[in-house]
């Protein structure tokens, strides 16, 4: 599915912001949102929507793919990206549309559905992740300590021996670092072990030694890292604890069993503390989209809300 319009739009903060259309105009409006923080809406994404009932838009989040300007920090936080959406909500005249988002495309779902339940006619979820340190903590450090020790060894062993102690600072310290023989190796040691994380039998179980010189920086390593750092803009616990006011939205989510970088609990916590969702357990996938059966269980479910909006 191609897009039928696509444009810039500028939010603010000098960030421009692209947005594309996909379906038809007077579809069922449907908005999706990247994971990341920092990777971008991808074509794969366009296949969730069924393009003679949606009208689906699709965006790079600041910083982020396709957006100006490429891979800024500055005023990029949760809180900017919810009134993002509300510049593009506005922007098409759209009263309430279906959010869909995975892992951390989750978070800034329930975020903006927190803040705006008046604009949100149902949600579908994928890979539930609620920007808590213990979720980061598990994702990159306690999990695969557990499950693929060999795949920690070689993300710590990266690092010169004194950094070895809290290798989770010391990567997010490297790639705040402004020289590039500093954070580019990290970004792609950092890139590679999230890749292997993210899939239930990973192509490559190991981490290759950076060299430092790949034709294209990793993107999604800085942007995370910076919303790490910052507690991805979020108070202690806060979406789950604010969980009543989705009571109202009806909602999907949909989990990876052996999902390593944003474990089952999560989801099922959410959906307790939520109340109005069903919880579709996938027995055979791990985290990413790719993962078996999750890509139709979402497009499944954001068929089912879209039939009961």
């Amino acid at each position: 599915m191609r897009p039928f319009d696509a444009r810039m739009l500028d939010v603010g903060d000098g960030h421009w912001i692209y947005v594309e259309e996909v379906g038809r105009r007077d579809g069922v409006p449907a908005l999706f949102l990247h994971g990341g923080p920092g990777s971008g809406s991808q074509h794969l994404h366009r296949r969730l929507f069924d393009p003679e009932r949606h009208h689906a838009l699709l965006f790079d989040q600041r910083g982020a793919g396709r957006s100006h300007p490429y891979l800024s920090l500055q005023e990029n936080t949760t809180q900017k990206l919810i009134a993002d959406i509300e510049v593009i909500r506005t922007h098409f005249g759209i009263e309430r549309w279906i959010v869909v988002g995975g892992s951390w495309g989750s978070t800034l779902a329930v975020a903006y559905a927190e803040a705006h339940p008046e604009r949100v006619a149902a949600l579908a979820l994928r890979a539930v992740f609620l920007g808590t340190r213990r979720e980061v903590e598990w994702a990159f450090v306690e999990g695969p300590k557990l499950f693929r020790p060999e795949l920690y060894a070689d993300f710590v062993g990266a690092l010169p021996e004194a950094e070895r102690a809290d290798p989770l600072a010391a990567y997010l310290e490297r790639l705040a670092d402004p020289d590039p023989k500093v954070h580019r190796p990290a970004a792609e040691i950092w890139a590679s072990y999230e890749r292997a994380l993210s899939e239930l039998a990973p192509g490559q179980s190991r981490i290759a030694p950076s060299t430092g010189r790949s034709e294209r920086l990793p993107p999604t390593p800085f942007v995370e890292g910076h919303y790490i750092r910052n507690d991805f803009f979020l108070q202690p616990d806060q979406l789950v604890r604010e969980a009543s006011k989705l009571r109202g939205i009806p909602g999907v989510i949909v989990q990876g069993r052996y999902d390593l970088l944003c474990p089952p609990h999560t989801a099922y916590a959410l959906s307790e503390a939520w109340g109005n969702c069903r919880l579709e357990m996938l027995d055979r996938a791990g985290h990413a989209i790719s993962e078996q059966g999750v890509m139709e269980a979402l497009t499944r479910a954001i068929r089912e809300l879209t039939d009961n909006a």
